[in-house]
């Protein structure tokens, strides 16, 4: 999957793991840019009596790079903590939720979001550099909704999705609470050695061609999301109208840190007893770590900042997964499995960002320092009418990987990416084979995945009619 249950450690920690980031203009404000980071992978709706949460013990950030360092500029960061009104019932409620302040809902979540203009988000108001750490709470005791259990308890659960949408000062928009999952994926097929279900037929051990089967459609996620404009995001507080602008491009990703070292000592302010944090999950890119990073690498590769990828490049340059597209499809790719050169197209796409040139009209390119992050363009204006799921394979330049729509196609494009179709692009000898264009799981988005306002994910399924699959 995109990145659910990528690296040993985090598998064993949920609700720190970081499963999708998107970054777009959003396309109802083409003024604001959304930022939505999700948590907690694969949940069945039916997900009680202790459903499913945000950590309190957890930090969640979104950062921003404005400059191309591969560090934050700014960084916006999320604190939850749970209330019970009555611990004395095993009861996630004990009536219908009607409202967010419901008498009958006994487990609530609220949070709180600060935004950190540094880059080291742990650190509120210390000295770094000599220089203040500028820390701003934006928003505090917000509520999230309540997941949604069935049409009993969560009778209208849209409106209680749209009710914990909360405004904070300078426009921007933010919501924290269960969605429907947006990320689509043949799950079961694409781990069964890099199977494709429409090409199995071509597979080394073959079976007869098949639709996709779409393994994520009836599960839910854990959202944070944030609508921000866009003059709050770029390195000169403007909003830029060209495409060509070098300050138009800003990088995203998202991560997870946890306490080292926790001791809470009653009478003390925890803060005070608990030791630094560590950052355990991170997310720019989809797949990155999934599919890039070895197994023996990718703990590590969570608990650093995108600023530390050039040791990471050489499994960009030659991916894995590029040598075995031959060996599992014989036959069907042999410009792929003759070349041996450094894939630059991959790079560009992944850690740099794509130079003018190579696509006409577009840019997304932060500088040599070679980082995983999401890279938006904010002058490429939104596909408002028939947008096209591949991006800019498909000739949408305000698609993936012109940071991340939440319903593009990422695991075609990148299986086509991979597969040689952008090599082309930066060496235009090579002759990328025709399976390479055509590759896809054969998903289309489920109906009723998105919606066309924030927070853009629809609402979660309830456990009484999404039974497990």
């Amino acid at each position: 999957m995109s990145s659910h249950r990528e690296a040993p450690e985090i598998s064993k920690d949920p609700v720190a793991d970081n499963t999708d980031v998107y970054a777009f203009v959003s396309p109802d404000k083409p003024d604001t840019v959304t930022l939505i980071s999700n948590f907690v992978p694969l949940q069945d709706p039916p997900g009680g009596p202790n459903f499913y949460e945000f950590g309190d013990d957890v930090l969640y950030s979104i950062y921003v790079d404005n400059d191309g360092d591969g560090v934050p500029e700014i960084s916006f960061v999320f604190r939850f903590e749970t209330t019970l009104r009555d611990p004395n019932t095993f009861l996630y409620n004990t009536g219908p939720i009607t409202s967010l302040d419901s008498p009958n809902w006994n487990k609530r979540q609220f949070y709180s979001v600060t935004r950190v203009d540094a880059d080291d988000t742990t650190a509120f108001g210390t000295a770094r550099n000599g220089h203040r750490i500028r820390a701003r709470v934006l928003g505090e005791g917000l509520a999230c909704p309540p997941c949604n259990i069935g049409p009993r308890s969560t009778p209208n659960y849209a409106a209680l999705g749209q009710a914990a949408v909360h405004p904070l000062p300078g426009g921007v928009q933010v919501f924290a609470g269960q969605r429907n999952e947006g990320f689509y994926v043949d799950l079961g097929a694409i781990f069964d050695l890099g199977d494709l279900r429409p090409f199995q037929n071509l597979h080394l051990i073959p079976t007869p061609a098949a639709p996709g089967v779409d393994a994520t459609k009836n599960l839910n996620i854990h959202t944070i999301a944030m609508q921000i404009p866009i003059s709050q995001l770029t390195a000169n507080g403007s909003r830029p109208k060209s495409a060509s602008d070098g300050s138009a491009v800003i990088g995203v990703w998202s991560a997870a840190s946890r306490r080292k070292v926790r001791v809470i000592d009653r009478g003390e302010d925890e803060d005070a007893k608990a030791g630094p944090w560590i950052q355990v999950s991170r997310l720019g890119n989809p797949l990155f770590n999934e599919v890039i990073v070895p197994l023996g690498q990718k703990d590590r590769w969570n608990a650093l900042y995108p600023a530390d990828d050039k040791q990471f490049a050489q499994f960009v340059q030659h991916p894995e997964l590029a040598r075995l597209l031959p060996v599992l499809y014989p036959g069907v790719f042999p410009h792929l499995a003759a070349l041996s050169a450094p894939r630059a197209d991959l790079v560009a796409i992944l850690l740099t960002g794509l130079p003018s040139g190579i696509v006409p009209g577009f840019q997304n390119f932060t500088g040599p320092v070679l980082a995983d992050q999401l890279r938006l363009n904010t002058a490429i204006p939104p596909t408002t009418s028939n947008p096209n799921r591949f991006g800019i394979l498909g000739g949408d330049l305000a698609g993936f990987p012109n940071g991340r729509r939440v319903f593009d196609d990422v695991v075609s494009i990148e299986l086509r990416a991979i597969a040689g179709v952008t090599f082309a692009l930066v060496d235009r000898s090579f002759t990328p084979d025709a399976a390479a264009g055509e590759l896809t799981e054969g998903l289309i988005p489920a109906p009723g995945r998105y919606q066309a306002t924030f927070p853009y994910l629809a609402p979660a399924l309830d456990g009484f009619d999404n039974p497990p699959s």
